[in-house]
């Protein structure tokens, strides 16, 4: 059954569980599905009031950036788990003939590349995420001001966390352009996500 599949208390008892996946990885996209989540639920009870018919063309406008973003991290958290589990599978391959050698360390070398590009994916997807809901900020609907900091909160975690999983399996990826672009990218998003996330929080936090 996939991750997102399962009821939340299946969830769970599995990540608690001695099981290597799912892991960190996971539970970054699912903390920044959730902020989407929840930005679309802000958005909404936006669009539903007519008190903030100024703001309904830009709810709409987020609303549209927003769920192609919010679906893509949900089948990100099982992506996650699917490419620990090719990284398992890659280094139990077998290694006695020269041929088997050579098929598991270019088996290696692209699972580890699989594991490294998919929490990049979540960063980035994340800070597209934040940079939606610093749009809504004051611009939607008071009452689910404080879903919106959270939102922010959740997407700045998917960010830190998928980091740091991208960048643990940084030492796997062989080739030096592309190890480079990961962390010099990854480390701009993280940063750049930090600041914008303090931002929307405390911005928030103001009008409350």
């Amino acid at each position: 059954m996939k991750l997102i599949d399962m009821t939340v208390k299946d969830y769970l008892d599995l990540l608690k569980s001695v099981a290597p996946a799912p892991g960190g990885g996971s539970v970054s996209a699912l903390s920044g599905a959730q902020g989407l989540a929840l930005m679309l639920m802000v958005a909404d009870l936006t669009l539903t009031k007519e008190k903030y018919l100024e703001e309904h063309e830009l709810c709409r406008e987020v609303k549209g950036a927003g769920l192609p973003i919010y679906k893509s991290l949900a089948e990100a958290i099982d992506k996650d788990t699917e490419a620990y589990n090719m990284v398992f599978a890659a280094y139990k391959l077998p290694k006695e003939t020269d041929e088997e050698k050579a098929e598991r360390s270019a088996t290696i070398r692209q699972a580890n590349l699989v594991a490294t590009q998919v929490p990049f994916e979540v960063m980035s997807q994340s800070f597209e995420g934040l940079k939606l809901v610093s749009k809504l900020v004051n611009h939607s609907n008071s009452n689910a001001a404080s879903d919106l900091g959270v939102a922010a909160s959740c997407l700045e975690t998917a960010v830190k966390g998928a980091w740091l999983n991208v960048s643990i399996n940084l030492p796997g990826v062989k080739d030096p352009d592309q190890a480079k672009d990961f962390e010099d990218k990854g480390k701009s998003i993280y940063n750049e996500s930090v600041t914008l996330a303090n931002q929307i929080v405390e911005s928030i936090r103001g009008s409350l």
